[in-house]
């Protein structure tokens, strides 16, 4: 096991990779676990009293949001990371240590868009779709894709070959951004046969590219099948976060 650990992860630069998104998700496993116990604890019939490790935190009176710590630990890890860059195993430490401080700080992303507490608001699941974009991501980094469709298949060939096929992958990034598919544009980005679906298919009926180019019965058939979308978006949103408390 040690033995293809190492020839698989190791030797291929992707322990860090590894050990990131390890961290990651098995702290926003424990974080959404706590933050559902209280939540539940303070909407029940009979209030109980916070006690034990599982409580809100306050400092001076101040709620402290898990997402001060995770802020915090991101940047003390790059600041680690930029100014020693150290050999394994201590950048495996710092890999997972960014990876926690990364998950406490995207589970409250949608407290930092709308400067408010909405936690546990429709708003607030904006922050597991931050959660799903980041897991897809490190994945994608963890199995060594590369950026722009460039890689080492790439490399022999002329300059304007490489440059013309830059340019056309980002074009359809862009047009997959514009027609409102954030999360398929960024990880089309470095997956291009995604973003390239996604910048063939119809719009999202409020997105720039629908309000711009299309007709009424193209837009009616773009919200219809972006209904669909959002049914199954709420779906995997209640999997991968849990579904709602009160």
């Amino acid at each position: 096991m040690l033995d293809l650990y190492r020839s698989a992860i190791v030797d291929s630069g992707r322990s860090a990779a590894l050990w990131m998104m390890i961290g990651f998700l098995v702290t926003y496993i424990i974080t959404r676990g706590i933050t559902r116990k209280i939540r539940a604890r303070s909407t029940a019939e009979v209030v109980v009293e916070e006690s034990g490790p599982i409580k809100d935190i306050h400092i001076g009176g101040v709620h402290v949001h898990h997402q001060v710590w995770g802020i915090l630990l991101v940047l003390i890890t790059g600041m680690l990371e930029f100014r020693f860059q150290p050999s394994s195993p201590w950048v495996e430490i710092l890999a997972a240590l960014f990876g926690i401080g990364a998950a406490l700080a995207l589970d409250e992303f949608a407290l930092w868009l709308h400067l408010e507490d909405v936690y546990w608001s429709d708003e607030g699941r904006k922050s597991i779709d931050a959660v799903m974009v980041a897991v897809v991501l490190g994945i994608v980094l963890l199995i060594g894709a590369a950026p722009a469709g460039v890689n080492s298949s790439t490399e022999n060939q002329s300059a304007w070959f490489v440059v013309v096929l830059v340019v056309f992958h980002v074009g359809y990034v862009i047009l997959c951004l514009l027609k409102g598919k954030i999360v398929t544009g960024l990880v089309g980005f470095f997956v291009p046969i995604l973003g390239l679906i996604g910048a063939i298919r119809l719009a999202k009926p409020e997105s720039f590219w629908a309000k711009r180019w299309y007709g009424e019965a193209k837009l009616a058939k773009a919200a219809e099948r972006n209904a669909v979308f959002d049914a199954r978006r709420e779906a995997l949103r209640d999997r991968f976060g849990g579904a709602r408390i009160g």
